[in-house]
């Protein structure tokens, strides 16, 4: 991902182009049997995103490439599913996900729907870094390559096959009927993806009262309504608030610009709560573990695989699809909070049942942003300071582990290294507390920042809030480290 504009280090047609006939090059090294498998290209609302989509598709097809191009706008999700469905060598999609409407990116993925292999990633690298980006690019006329069948159009066949799926995820839809004569949703697609296929996944669930926000259902990569189209940021909730109000709804659901992350709020008191990335995770694995059990469908060997997440608000659930996918977490986000609707309960109080069961936790995550040159300086002095004397403790609570994902080490101090990690390679550090509270930092993959975890517990609610809220003020007070 990049800022849109002129030069090698932004993101523009010359840099698509470069990067797709390195791309190509690698397809047709595999073969005429994966040149014939093609690759599957989709784009979302960003600006530039049709153009940069139809000429990274013409690149493939003067390299002799078949390619499958969705006809407009789709979810990231459904690109993925669309690689498998349809057989091809790999997939290219162009989007910036959550970030600014500056920006604009170039996704790529290999035939089994995940996102490319490190093997393939270096491979395409190495070409680019070995031909010139205006002279190697072979290319044609988009519209040409469409009449030769060199090029054809993807549409509403896939999106049924991809909504088939997706409502094949469903465990209970007797409660969602129960209830669907009072329950309300309202959501917003923050202009982006997920304005087709969420709000129909849902009615197929059986919402009846679906409220989309209809000022964010434009699609426009300007995204005028909204500093950052982040479902991770509540404040861009708030025509979504405004509206939940007006209907009384009982949840919130947002999905960012690609569709492949979702943020949810549910009412408490009259007021809508942000629910975490965490949190929702649990929240849906403790439903979905339940759902199964009482509908017979758990498999014989049960794992917590039969959902993946992570912190940053994205969920996978099936195995037709091999990334984050906001259109099958919204409908099971509605599906469960129909179950707890039908209890006379909100996901707030769900989450507070989970806090009661399995002990209280709070989070947080802080981001120290450093731009420019200098900023990137700044990001790897820090983490080199980090790894080279580690805190012996955090807002005054001991360090007990460290855990360094790049090197593998597990350390104690006084100790030294005593085990290694299961994953390497990873610019990650993990700071144990003698508390049972986390520190966990890393550099943004995407954006200039460094990203600090908060992850605190303790005997209740209040204690486990007052040790996030300090040790939170210790990760802020590392900027002026930097």
């Amino acid at each position: 991902r990049g800022i849109m504009g002129l030069g090698t280090n932004r993101m523009n047609i010359h840099v698509i182009r470069h990067a797709t006939q390195a791309f190509a090059e690698l397809i047709v090294a595999e073969g005429t049997e994966a040149m014939k498998r093609g690759v599957c290209v989709c784009h979302d609302c960003r600006n530039n995103g049709v153009a940069f989509a139809r000429e990274a598709a013409a690149i493939m097809a003067a390299n002799g490439v078949h390619v499958r191009i969705f006809e407009s706008l789709r979810p990231t999700p459904e690109l993925s599913f669309a690689i498998r469905h349809y057989g091809a060598e790999a997939g290219i999609n162009v989007t910036a996900s959550h970030n600014p409407k500056e920006y604009n990116g170039y996704k790529v993925y290999w035939s089994d729907g995940a996102q490319l292999p490190p093997q393939h990633a270096a491979e395409i690298a190495r070409r680019m870094e070995n031909s010139d980006i205006f002279r190697a690019p072979h290319s044609m006329d988009f519209d040409e390559a469409v009449e030769k069948g060199l090029i054809e159009w993807m549409g509403e066949e896939t999106d049924e096959a991809f909504l088939k799926n997706v409502e094949a995820q469903a465990i209970n839809r007797d409660v969602v009927a129960k209830v669907a004569d009072d329950f309300r949703v309202v959501y917003t697609p923050f202009h982006g993806c997920g304005w087709k296929l969420v709000p129909e996944a849902l009615h197929r669930l059986g919402v009846k009262h679906l409220y989309p926000v209809e000022e964010q259902m434009v699609l426009d990569g300007n995204f005028p309504t909204v500093k950052s189209p982040n479902p991770e940021n509540p404040e861009g909730f708030y025509l979504a608030i405004d509206l939940a109000k007006k209907v009384d709804s009982d949840l919130i659901i947002g999905t960012d610009p690609d569709s492949d992350r979702i943020g949810v709020l549910a009412r408490r008191n009259g007021e809508y709560i942000p629910i975490t990335g965490n949190q929702m995770g649990c929240l849906l694995l403790d439903y979905i573990i339940n759902a199964r059990r009482a509908a017979g469908t758990m498999p014989e060997h049960p794992a917590a695989l039969i959902l993946a997440f992570e912190e940053s608000y994205g969920y996978m659930m099936g195995d037709y699809v091999r990334d984050k996918d906001a259109v099958t977490a919204s409908m099971m986000a509605a599906e469960m909070a129909a179950y707890y609707y039908d209890r006379g309960m909100t996901l707030i109080d769900a989450i507070d049942e989970l806090y009661k069961k399995y002990g209280f936790y709070s989070e947080e995550t802080v981001n120290l942003f450093m731009y420019g040159v200098d900023g990137l300086g700044e990001m790897r002095a820090l983490m080199a300071s980090l790894r080279q004397t580690p805190p012996a403790e955090v807002g005054g609570t001991p360090v007990t582990r460290v855990r360094d994902y790049q090197t593998g080490d597990v350390v104690i101090p006084g100790l030294g290294v005593v085990e290694k990690t299961p994953i390497v390679g990873s610019n990650v550090l993990f700071f144990e507390l003698s508390d049972g509270s986390a520190l966990v930092v890393r550099p943004s993959g995407t954006e200039p920042k460094i990203k600090m975890y908060v992850l605190a517990r303790g005997a209740s609610a209040e204690e486990a809030k007052a040790r996030k809220d300090r040790y939170a003020a210790y990760a802020r007070s590392l900027a002026e480290k930097k």
